[in-house]
């Protein structure tokens, strides 16, 4: 192999690599930006417990 297409592969490798890395990063801070309104939410529901504490505590089932 000549050291011309050795280092066209090398390059391709680095872009490759780089470009990977940036997706993976892109995909972790949408999933903490998702993991914090999940928070929210939660926070929010139990807000309303504590204005109205009984509101689901209890439902009947019949089989």
């Amino acid at each position: 192999m000549d050291i011309a297409a050795l280092a066209m592969n090398m390059s391709q490798t680095k872009i490759m690599q780089s470009v990977g890395t940036a997706v993976l990063s892109k995909a972790m801070d949408t999933n903490e930006q998702m993991g914090n309104q999940i928070a929210q939410m939660i926070d929010s529901s139990a807000m309303e417990l504590s204005v109205n504490p009984n509101v689901g505590a209890n439902f009947d089932v019949s089989v």
